[in-house]
């Protein structure tokens, strides 16, 4: 009786013992799940899948071929939603940026994220500071249009300087659009300096965090 104790004591030891490795490793994220903390997921994702296939086969049967096309492009079109929404990385890779991460950005990274979302409506875009080392995106589109982008503070001029010289426009090159992208307000000296200029667009940050969030450039501005 004594023996049968101790070999229980040794049992129950060598098991809390084991907890306590795995719960270590697990914080080190060395050790994953157990089945049975997966297997309710493995299950409903089974089950997911199993529906699916049936769905889409139900369709194939009643409508034909082009059901089937259809209902495989939109789980692609899901899949990709789910993929840019949850992984940061990839999402602001195609041009999505959340408000928080716009404003944690210094002007390079600002530059490197509108170059992006550039691209994301159709642009060629590369961010390359200009030749005073001042931060600049230039964009080309499909048409042949070129585009200019600086930033504030460090966008010249002010309202009441000179316009930059707009170098690199050649006749038949397409209008040459310059857009100013500010987190924060524009004043009324800027508009008006805006206006006067003649194609320039002014982005401040409320324009911005839309376009980041995936609102086309054209919809913001007079671009078209």
């Amino acid at each position: 009786m004594t023996q049968r104790l101790r070999r229980n004591e040794k049992r129950a030891s060598r098991r809390s013992r084991r907890r306590e490795t795995i719960r270590a490793l697990r914080a080190q994220g060395l050790y994953g799940p157990g089945l049975r903390e997966v297997l309710p997921a493995l299950m409903v994702v089974a089950l997911l899948v199993c529906g699916i296939v049936a769905g889409l086969a139900e369709a194939y049967r009643a409508l034909g071929t082009g059901a089937l096309v259809g209902g495989l492009a939109l789980l692609g079109v899901i899949a990709v939603a789910a993929v840019v929404h949850h992984r940061p990385l990839a999402r602001r890779r195609l041009g999505f940026y959340t408000p928080e991460e716009i404003a944690d950005l210094d002007v390079e990274g600002l530059a490197l994220a509108v170059s992006r979302m550039l691209r994301r409506d159709g642009w060629r875009a590369l961010a390359r500071p200009d030749a005073l080392g001042q931060p600049r995106v230039r964009a080309r589109d499909r048409r042949g249009r070129r585009l200019e982008v600086a930033f504030r503070p460090v966008a010249e001029p002010l309202p009441d300087e000179e316009a930059p010289a707009r170098s690199g426009r050649t006749a038949g090159s397409g209008p040459h659009l310059r857009l100013v992208v500010h987190r924060g307000t524009f004043s009324g000296r800027d508009v008006q300096w805006a206006r006067r200029q003649g194609g320039v667009q002014l982005i401040d940050g409320t324009r911005l965090r839309r376009w980041a969030h995936g609102t086309p450039l054209h919809r913001l501005t007079d671009v078209p």
